[in-house]
Protein backbone atom coordinates (compact mmCIF):
# COMPACT_ATOMS: atom_id res chain seq x y z
CA UNK A 1 0.00 0.00 0.00
CA UNK A 2 1.52 3.29 -1.10
CA UNK A 3 1.55 6.38 1.09
CA UNK A 4 2.85 9.89 0.49
CA UNK A 5 6.31 8.98 1.79
CA UNK A 6 6.83 5.93 -0.42
CA UNK A 7 5.37 7.80 -3.40
CA UNK A 8 7.91 10.57 -2.85
CA UNK A 9 10.75 8.04 -2.63
CA UNK A 10 9.66 6.46 -5.90
CA UNK A 11 9.63 9.90 -7.51
CA UNK A 12 13.22 10.49 -6.37
CA UNK A 13 14.30 7.09 -7.62
CA UNK A 14 12.82 7.60 -11.07
CA UNK A 15 14.05 11.18 -11.56
CA UNK A 16 17.56 10.43 -10.31
CA UNK A 17 18.05 7.44 -12.60
CA UNK A 18 17.05 9.09 -15.85
CA UNK A 19 19.84 9.53 -18.40
CA UNK A 20 19.59 11.89 -21.36
CA UNK A 21 19.38 9.62 -24.45
CA UNK A 22 21.71 11.94 -26.40
CA UNK A 23 24.56 11.04 -24.05
CA UNK A 24 24.66 7.49 -25.40
CA UNK A 25 25.55 8.83 -28.81
CA UNK A 26 27.97 11.40 -27.41
CA UNK A 27 30.02 8.76 -25.64
CA UNK A 28 29.49 6.06 -28.30
CA UNK A 29 27.92 3.74 -25.75
CA UNK A 30 26.72 0.43 -27.20
CA UNK A 31 23.27 0.15 -25.64
CA UNK A 32 22.37 -3.49 -25.11
CA UNK A 33 25.91 -4.29 -26.33
CA UNK A 34 24.67 -3.63 -29.88
CA UNK A 35 26.46 -1.65 -32.56
CA UNK A 36 24.69 1.12 -34.47
CA UNK A 37 23.92 -1.27 -37.35
CA UNK A 38 22.26 -3.72 -34.96
CA UNK A 39 25.08 -6.24 -34.85
CA UNK A 40 26.41 -7.45 -31.51
CA UNK A 41 29.52 -5.97 -29.92
CA UNK A 42 32.21 -8.65 -29.94
CA UNK A 43 33.25 -9.25 -26.31
CA UNK A 44 34.83 -12.68 -26.52
CA UNK A 45 35.76 -15.71 -28.57
CA UNK A 46 34.07 -19.12 -28.46
CA UNK A 47 34.21 -22.51 -30.11
CA UNK A 48 30.95 -23.74 -28.59
CA UNK A 49 28.31 -22.29 -30.90
CA UNK A 50 27.81 -19.92 -33.81
CA UNK A 51 24.68 -18.00 -34.79
CA UNK A 52 24.63 -16.59 -38.34
CA UNK A 53 21.83 -14.36 -39.56
CA UNK A 54 23.58 -11.79 -41.71
CA UNK A 55 26.88 -10.84 -43.27
CA UNK A 56 28.56 -7.44 -42.91
CA UNK A 57 29.96 -5.81 -46.04
CA UNK A 58 32.96 -3.47 -46.33
CA UNK A 59 30.78 -0.45 -45.46
CA UNK A 60 29.64 -2.07 -42.22
CA UNK A 61 26.14 -2.76 -43.56
CA UNK A 62 24.29 -5.92 -42.61
CA UNK A 63 23.36 -8.15 -45.54
CA UNK A 64 20.49 -10.52 -44.66
CA UNK A 65 21.03 -14.25 -45.18
CA UNK A 66 19.11 -17.38 -44.27
CA UNK A 67 19.80 -18.21 -40.64
CA UNK A 68 22.34 -20.86 -39.72
CA UNK A 69 23.19 -22.35 -36.34
CA UNK A 70 26.26 -24.43 -35.56
CA UNK A 71 27.11 -26.50 -32.48
CA UNK A 72 30.89 -26.98 -32.31
CA UNK A 73 30.99 -26.35 -36.06
CA UNK A 74 28.26 -28.90 -36.86
CA UNK A 75 25.16 -27.54 -38.59
CA UNK A 76 22.08 -27.99 -36.40
CA UNK A 77 20.11 -29.07 -39.46
CA UNK A 78 22.40 -32.08 -39.90
CA UNK A 79 21.99 -33.09 -36.26
CA UNK A 80 18.18 -32.89 -36.33
CA UNK A 81 17.72 -34.41 -39.78
CA UNK A 82 19.97 -37.37 -38.99
CA UNK A 83 18.11 -38.09 -35.76
CA UNK A 84 14.81 -37.99 -37.64
CA UNK A 85 16.13 -40.17 -40.48
CA UNK A 86 17.48 -42.75 -38.02
CA UNK A 87 14.37 -42.48 -35.79
CA UNK A 88 16.36 -41.99 -32.59
CA UNK A 89 16.78 -39.52 -29.76
CA UNK A 90 19.50 -36.90 -30.17
CA UNK A 91 19.69 -34.61 -27.14
CA UNK A 92 22.31 -36.73 -25.38
CA UNK A 93 24.47 -36.75 -28.50
CA UNK A 94 24.06 -32.98 -28.71
CA UNK A 95 25.00 -32.57 -25.06
CA UNK A 96 28.12 -34.68 -25.56
CA UNK A 97 29.07 -32.63 -28.64
CA UNK A 98 28.71 -29.34 -26.75
CA UNK A 99 30.69 -30.47 -23.71
CA UNK A 100 33.54 -32.32 -25.41
CA UNK A 101 33.73 -30.58 -28.78
CA UNK A 102 33.29 -33.65 -30.97
CA UNK A 103 30.53 -36.04 -32.01
CA UNK A 104 30.61 -39.29 -30.02
CA UNK A 105 30.99 -42.67 -31.63
CA UNK A 106 28.44 -45.35 -30.74
CA UNK A 107 30.31 -46.62 -27.67
CA UNK A 108 31.00 -43.10 -26.38
CA UNK A 109 27.35 -42.15 -26.78
CA UNK A 110 26.18 -45.26 -24.94
CA UNK A 111 28.67 -44.58 -22.16
CA UNK A 112 27.49 -40.97 -21.80
CA UNK A 113 23.83 -42.02 -21.80
CA UNK A 114 24.54 -44.59 -19.07
CA UNK A 115 26.44 -41.99 -17.05
CA UNK A 116 23.50 -39.58 -17.19
CA UNK A 117 21.14 -42.42 -16.35
CA UNK A 118 22.84 -43.36 -13.09
CA UNK A 119 22.91 -39.70 -12.03
CA UNK A 120 19.22 -38.89 -12.71
CA UNK A 121 18.00 -39.30 -9.12
CA UNK A 122 18.39 -36.29 -6.83
CA UNK A 123 20.38 -36.59 -3.57
CA UNK A 124 18.55 -38.38 -0.75
CA UNK A 125 16.12 -36.06 1.02
CA UNK A 126 16.58 -33.21 -1.46
CA UNK A 127 13.00 -33.12 -2.72
CA UNK A 128 11.59 -33.19 0.82
CA UNK A 129 14.00 -30.68 2.34
CA UNK A 130 14.69 -28.28 -0.52
CA UNK A 131 11.61 -28.36 -2.75
CA UNK A 132 8.49 -29.49 -0.88
CA UNK A 133 9.19 -27.32 2.17
CA UNK A 134 9.30 -24.10 0.15
CA UNK A 135 7.42 -24.32 -3.17
CA UNK A 136 7.41 -21.31 -5.47
CA UNK A 137 4.86 -19.73 -7.79
CA UNK A 138 7.61 -19.72 -10.42
CA UNK A 139 9.22 -23.02 -11.46
CA UNK A 140 12.20 -21.05 -12.81
CA UNK A 141 12.65 -19.38 -9.43
CA UNK A 142 12.54 -22.78 -7.73
CA UNK A 143 14.95 -24.22 -10.29
CA UNK A 144 17.53 -21.51 -9.59
CA UNK A 145 17.15 -21.98 -5.83
CA UNK A 146 17.46 -25.75 -6.20
CA UNK A 147 20.68 -25.39 -8.20
CA UNK A 148 22.11 -23.19 -5.45
CA UNK A 149 20.98 -25.70 -2.82
CA UNK A 150 22.89 -28.51 -4.55
CA UNK A 151 26.06 -26.74 -3.45
CA UNK A 152 25.35 -28.01 0.06
CA UNK A 153 25.14 -31.60 -1.17
CA UNK A 154 28.48 -31.46 -3.01
CA UNK A 155 31.53 -32.61 -1.02
CA UNK A 156 33.81 -30.50 -3.25
CA UNK A 157 31.71 -27.55 -4.44
CA UNK A 158 34.34 -24.81 -4.84
CA UNK A 159 36.96 -26.69 -6.84
CA UNK A 160 37.05 -25.04 -10.28
CA UNK A 161 39.39 -27.56 -11.89
CA UNK A 162 38.16 -28.80 -15.27
CA UNK A 163 37.82 -32.33 -13.92
CA UNK A 164 35.61 -31.26 -11.00
CA UNK A 165 33.49 -28.80 -13.00
CA UNK A 166 32.91 -31.46 -15.66
CA UNK A 167 31.68 -33.81 -12.93
CA UNK A 168 29.37 -31.08 -11.60
CA UNK A 169 28.13 -30.28 -15.12
CA UNK A 170 27.16 -33.86 -15.87
CA UNK A 171 25.42 -34.06 -12.48
CA UNK A 172 23.36 -30.95 -13.26
CA UNK A 173 22.45 -32.08 -16.79
CA UNK A 174 21.22 -35.36 -15.30
CA UNK A 175 19.40 -33.71 -12.37
CA UNK A 176 17.44 -31.07 -14.29
CA UNK A 177 14.40 -33.18 -15.30
CA UNK A 178 13.85 -34.25 -11.68
CA UNK A 179 14.42 -30.70 -10.35
CA UNK A 180 11.88 -29.25 -12.76
CA UNK A 181 9.31 -31.98 -12.23
CA UNK A 182 9.52 -31.88 -8.43
CA UNK A 183 9.17 -28.09 -8.41
CA UNK A 184 6.12 -28.35 -10.66
CA UNK A 185 4.47 -31.10 -8.61
CA UNK A 186 5.10 -29.17 -5.39
CA UNK A 187 3.51 -26.05 -6.82
CA UNK A 188 0.48 -27.94 -8.10
CA UNK A 189 -0.18 -29.65 -4.78
CA UNK A 190 0.95 -27.16 -2.17
CA UNK A 191 0.03 -23.90 -3.90
CA UNK A 192 -2.63 -24.80 -6.50
CA UNK A 193 -4.54 -27.08 -4.11
CA UNK A 194 -4.34 -30.26 -6.16
CA UNK A 195 -5.42 -33.22 -4.02
CA UNK A 196 -2.51 -35.54 -4.73
CA UNK A 197 1.20 -35.16 -5.41
CA UNK A 198 2.79 -37.27 -8.15
CA UNK A 199 6.47 -37.88 -7.59
CA UNK A 200 7.70 -40.50 -10.03
CA UNK A 201 11.32 -41.66 -9.84
CA UNK A 202 13.57 -40.98 -12.84
CA UNK A 203 14.15 -44.04 -15.01
CA UNK A 204 17.89 -44.46 -15.73
CA UNK A 205 17.05 -46.38 -18.90
CA UNK A 206 15.15 -43.43 -20.39
CA UNK A 207 16.60 -40.41 -22.17
CA UNK A 208 16.15 -36.79 -21.10
CA UNK A 209 12.98 -36.13 -23.11
CA UNK A 210 11.37 -39.35 -21.94
CA UNK A 211 12.15 -38.60 -18.31
CA UNK A 212 10.69 -35.10 -18.55
CA UNK A 213 7.36 -36.50 -19.77
CA UNK A 214 7.47 -39.37 -17.27
CA UNK A 215 8.16 -37.09 -14.31
CA UNK A 216 5.75 -34.25 -15.12
CA UNK A 217 2.67 -36.26 -16.09
CA UNK A 218 0.48 -37.69 -13.31
CA UNK A 219 0.25 -41.00 -15.17
CA UNK A 220 3.91 -41.04 -16.17
CA UNK A 221 2.80 -42.27 -19.60
CA UNK A 222 3.83 -40.93 -23.01
CA UNK A 223 4.22 -42.10 -26.59
CA UNK A 224 7.46 -42.55 -28.48
CA UNK A 225 6.34 -39.88 -30.96
CA UNK A 226 5.68 -37.37 -28.16
CA UNK A 227 9.09 -37.99 -26.59
CA UNK A 228 10.91 -37.65 -29.91
CA UNK A 229 9.04 -34.43 -30.64
CA UNK A 230 10.18 -33.01 -27.29
CA UNK A 231 13.69 -34.31 -27.95
CA UNK A 232 13.86 -32.18 -31.12
CA UNK A 233 12.89 -29.14 -29.05
CA UNK A 234 15.68 -29.88 -26.58
CA UNK A 235 18.24 -30.19 -29.38
CA UNK A 236 17.16 -26.88 -30.91
CA UNK A 237 17.33 -25.04 -27.57
CA UNK A 238 20.59 -26.58 -26.32
CA UNK A 239 22.89 -23.77 -27.43
CA UNK A 240 22.78 -20.39 -29.16
CA UNK A 241 26.26 -18.88 -29.12
CA UNK A 242 28.05 -17.08 -26.32
CA UNK A 243 26.20 -13.81 -26.85
CA UNK A 244 22.71 -14.84 -25.75
CA UNK A 245 22.00 -13.33 -22.36
CA UNK A 246 22.06 -16.47 -20.23
CA UNK A 247 25.20 -17.93 -21.81
CA UNK A 248 26.91 -14.54 -21.53
CA UNK A 249 25.83 -14.48 -17.89
CA UNK A 250 27.52 -17.86 -17.46
CA UNK A 251 30.77 -16.45 -18.86
CA UNK A 252 30.59 -13.30 -16.74
CA UNK A 253 29.88 -15.10 -13.47
CA UNK A 254 32.38 -17.86 -14.22
CA UNK A 255 35.09 -15.25 -14.82
CA UNK A 256 34.92 -14.30 -11.14
CA UNK A 257 36.17 -17.74 -10.12
CA UNK A 258 32.97 -18.66 -8.32
CA UNK A 259 31.45 -22.14 -8.05
CA UNK A 260 29.44 -23.98 -10.70
CA UNK A 261 26.14 -23.78 -8.81
CA UNK A 262 26.33 -19.98 -8.54
CA UNK A 263 27.12 -19.63 -12.24
CA UNK A 264 24.31 -21.92 -13.43
CA UNK A 265 21.76 -20.41 -11.02
CA UNK A 266 22.62 -16.97 -12.42
CA UNK A 267 22.08 -18.27 -15.96
CA UNK A 268 18.69 -19.67 -14.93
CA UNK A 269 17.77 -16.28 -13.48
CA UNK A 270 18.65 -14.67 -16.80
CA UNK A 271 16.61 -17.16 -18.80
CA UNK A 272 13.58 -16.53 -16.58
CA UNK A 273 13.19 -13.02 -18.01
CA UNK A 274 10.34 -12.47 -20.51
CA UNK A 275 12.79 -10.86 -22.95
CA UNK A 276 14.80 -14.09 -23.01
CA UNK A 277 13.54 -17.60 -22.21
CA UNK A 278 10.18 -16.41 -20.97
CA UNK A 279 9.21 -15.39 -24.51
CA UNK A 280 7.77 -18.82 -25.30
CA UNK A 281 5.14 -18.34 -22.59
CA UNK A 282 4.23 -14.98 -24.17
CA UNK A 283 3.50 -16.82 -27.44
CA UNK A 284 1.27 -19.39 -25.75
CA UNK A 285 -0.68 -16.72 -23.85
CA UNK A 286 -1.05 -14.63 -27.02
CA UNK A 287 -2.50 -17.60 -28.92
CA UNK A 288 -4.87 -18.36 -26.05
CA UNK A 289 -6.03 -14.74 -26.22
CA UNK A 290 -6.66 -14.97 -29.96
CA UNK A 291 -8.68 -18.19 -29.58
CA UNK A 292 -10.68 -16.64 -26.74
CA UNK A 293 -11.55 -13.49 -28.69
CA UNK A 294 -11.89 -14.85 -32.23
CA UNK A 295 -14.75 -17.32 -32.33
CA UNK A 296 -13.60 -19.00 -35.55
CA UNK A 297 -9.79 -19.01 -35.97
CA UNK A 298 -10.19 -20.34 -39.52
CA UNK A 299 -11.75 -16.98 -40.46
CA UNK A 300 -8.61 -15.18 -41.59
CA UNK A 301 -10.30 -11.78 -41.79
CA UNK A 302 -11.28 -11.97 -38.12
CA UNK A 303 -7.82 -13.14 -37.11
CA UNK A 304 -6.34 -10.24 -39.08
CA UNK A 305 -8.60 -7.77 -37.25
CA UNK A 306 -7.47 -9.11 -33.90
CA UNK A 307 -3.79 -9.00 -34.87
CA UNK A 308 -4.23 -5.34 -35.77
CA UNK A 309 -5.71 -4.74 -32.31
CA UNK A 310 -2.67 -6.45 -30.78
CA UNK A 311 -0.31 -4.22 -32.75
CA UNK A 312 -2.23 -1.09 -31.75
CA UNK A 313 -2.02 -2.09 -28.09
CA UNK A 314 -5.79 -2.51 -27.90
CA UNK A 315 -5.77 -6.21 -27.01
CA UNK A 316 -3.69 -8.89 -25.32
CA UNK A 317 -1.13 -7.53 -22.88
CA UNK A 318 -1.39 -4.07 -24.52
CA UNK A 319 2.31 -4.14 -25.42
CA UNK A 320 1.71 -3.57 -29.13
CA UNK A 321 3.73 -6.70 -29.90
CA UNK A 322 3.06 -9.97 -31.67
CA UNK A 323 5.21 -12.60 -30.01
CA UNK A 324 7.14 -15.31 -31.82
CA UNK A 325 8.39 -13.04 -34.61
CA UNK A 326 11.74 -11.32 -35.14
CA UNK A 327 15.16 -11.94 -33.70
CA UNK A 328 18.27 -9.97 -32.73
CA UNK A 329 20.48 -11.94 -35.15
CA UNK A 330 18.33 -13.81 -37.68
CA UNK A 331 17.11 -11.59 -40.49
CA UNK A 332 15.59 -13.91 -43.12
CA UNK A 333 14.83 -17.08 -41.17
CA UNK A 334 15.46 -18.75 -37.83
CA UNK A 335 16.77 -22.25 -38.65
CA UNK A 336 15.32 -23.58 -35.40
CA UNK A 337 11.84 -22.36 -36.36
CA UNK A 338 12.19 -23.84 -39.85
CA UNK A 339 13.10 -27.27 -38.46
CA UNK A 340 10.53 -27.16 -35.68
CA UNK A 341 7.74 -26.14 -38.05
CA UNK A 342 8.23 -29.33 -40.05
CA UNK A 343 7.87 -31.42 -36.91
CA UNK A 344 4.99 -29.29 -35.62
CA UNK A 345 3.05 -29.99 -38.82
CA UNK A 346 3.39 -33.74 -38.16
CA UNK A 347 2.34 -33.23 -34.55
CA UNK A 348 -0.72 -31.26 -35.69
CA UNK A 349 -1.82 -34.23 -37.82
CA UNK A 350 -1.11 -36.69 -34.98
CA UNK A 351 -3.10 -34.66 -32.43
CA UNK A 352 -5.89 -33.41 -34.72
CA UNK A 353 -4.79 -29.78 -34.39
CA UNK A 354 -4.78 -28.70 -38.04
CA UNK A 355 -6.76 -25.51 -37.35
CA UNK A 356 -4.43 -24.50 -34.53
CA UNK A 357 -1.38 -25.08 -36.70
CA UNK A 358 -2.96 -23.01 -39.49
CA UNK A 359 -3.37 -20.13 -37.03
CA UNK A 360 0.35 -20.18 -36.18
CA UNK A 361 1.21 -20.35 -39.87
CA UNK A 362 -1.12 -17.43 -40.66
CA UNK A 363 0.64 -15.34 -38.00
CA UNK A 364 4.05 -16.24 -39.45
CA UNK A 365 3.01 -15.33 -43.00
CA UNK A 366 0.97 -12.19 -42.36
CA UNK A 367 1.88 -10.55 -39.05
CA UNK A 368 5.27 -9.15 -40.22
CA UNK A 369 3.59 -7.15 -43.01
CA UNK A 370 0.87 -5.97 -40.64
CA UNK A 371 3.54 -4.89 -38.14
CA UNK A 372 5.33 -2.76 -40.73
CA UNK A 373 2.04 -1.25 -41.93
CA UNK A 374 0.79 -0.38 -38.44
CA UNK A 375 4.14 0.73 -37.04
CA UNK A 376 5.36 2.46 -40.19
CA UNK A 377 8.54 0.41 -40.06
CA UNK A 378 10.68 -1.64 -42.42
CA UNK A 379 11.68 -4.50 -40.20
CA UNK A 380 12.49 -8.10 -41.02
CA UNK A 381 10.45 -10.32 -38.72
CA UNK A 382 10.85 -14.02 -39.48
CA UNK A 383 9.21 -16.55 -37.21
CA UNK A 384 11.53 -17.36 -34.33
CA UNK A 385 11.81 -20.62 -32.40
CA UNK A 386 9.35 -19.43 -29.74
CA UNK A 387 6.43 -19.42 -32.19
CA UNK A 388 6.44 -23.11 -33.04
CA UNK A 389 7.87 -24.33 -29.74
CA UNK A 390 4.79 -22.74 -28.19
CA UNK A 391 2.62 -24.84 -30.49
CA UNK A 392 4.57 -28.02 -29.74
CA UNK A 393 4.45 -27.58 -25.97
CA UNK A 394 0.71 -26.93 -26.07
CA UNK A 395 0.09 -29.93 -28.35
CA UNK A 396 2.10 -32.14 -26.00
CA UNK A 397 -0.02 -31.00 -23.07
CA UNK A 398 2.92 -29.32 -21.36
CA UNK A 399 1.64 -26.72 -18.85
CA UNK A 400 2.53 -23.10 -19.58
CA UNK A 401 4.66 -22.76 -16.46
CA UNK A 402 6.93 -25.60 -17.65
CA UNK A 403 7.76 -24.02 -21.02
CA UNK A 404 10.72 -21.95 -19.84
CA UNK A 405 12.02 -24.62 -17.41
CA UNK A 406 12.14 -27.11 -20.30
CA UNK A 407 14.06 -24.46 -22.26
CA UNK A 408 16.48 -24.38 -19.30
CA UNK A 409 16.68 -28.19 -19.35
CA UNK A 410 17.88 -27.98 -22.94
CA UNK A 411 20.22 -25.03 -22.43
CA UNK A 412 22.00 -26.47 -19.35
CA UNK A 413 24.33 -28.35 -21.73
CA UNK A 414 25.24 -25.13 -23.50
CA UNK A 415 25.71 -23.25 -20.23
CA UNK A 416 28.04 -25.92 -18.90
CA UNK A 417 29.98 -25.96 -22.16
CA UNK A 418 30.47 -22.19 -21.94
CA UNK A 419 31.50 -22.42 -18.28
CA UNK A 420 34.12 -25.05 -19.10
CA UNK A 421 35.34 -22.93 -22.01
CA UNK A 422 35.66 -19.84 -19.80
CA UNK A 423 37.58 -21.81 -17.19
CA UNK A 424 39.85 -23.26 -19.90
CA UNK A 425 40.61 -20.01 -21.70
CA UNK A 426 39.41 -17.03 -19.66
CA UNK A 427 42.22 -15.49 -17.64
CA UNK A 428 40.58 -12.26 -16.50
CA UNK A 429 37.45 -11.26 -14.67
CA UNK A 430 35.00 -9.53 -17.02
CA UNK A 431 34.83 -5.90 -16.05
CA UNK A 432 33.37 -3.64 -18.77
CA UNK A 433 33.32 0.12 -18.28
CA UNK A 434 30.36 2.40 -17.57
CA UNK A 435 30.72 6.11 -18.23
CA UNK A 436 29.41 8.08 -15.25
CA UNK A 437 27.35 11.09 -16.39
CA UNK A 438 26.30 12.25 -12.93
CA UNK A 439 27.63 15.80 -12.23
CA UNK A 440 29.47 16.41 -8.99
CA UNK A 441 27.18 17.42 -6.12
CA UNK A 442 28.30 19.29 -3.03
CA UNK A 443 27.64 17.60 0.28
CA UNK A 444 25.13 19.58 2.38
CA UNK A 445 25.01 19.04 6.16
CA UNK A 446 21.79 17.47 7.38
CA UNK A 447 20.53 20.58 9.23
CA UNK A 448 20.98 22.75 6.14
CA UNK A 449 19.03 20.58 3.70
CA UNK A 450 15.88 22.21 2.37
CA UNK A 451 12.68 20.16 2.13
CA UNK A 452 11.80 19.87 -1.59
Amino acid sequence: MKNDFTSKLEKYLISNNKINPSLYGKWDVKRGLRNANGSGVVVGLTRVGDVQGYEVNERGEKIPIGGRLFYRGVNIEDIVNNCIAEDRFGYEETSYLLLFGRLPNRDELRGYERLLGIKRALPKGFIRDMILTAPSRSIMNKLARSVLALYSYDKNPDDTSIENVLRQSIDLIAYFPALIAAAYQAKQTLMNNRNSIYLHSPDPALCTAENILRLTRPSGNFTDFEAKMLDICLILHAEHGGGNNSSFTTHVVTSTGTDTYSAIAAAAGSLKGPKHGGANIEVIEMIEGIKKNVRDVTDESKVREYLIKLLKGEAGDRSGLIYGLGHAVYTVSDPRAVLLKKMARKLAVEKGLANDFALYEYIENNAPQLYNEIKGAKKSMPANVDLYSGFVYKALGIPNELSTPIFAMARISGWCAHRLEELSEGAKIMRPAYKCVQPSVKYVPLEERIQP
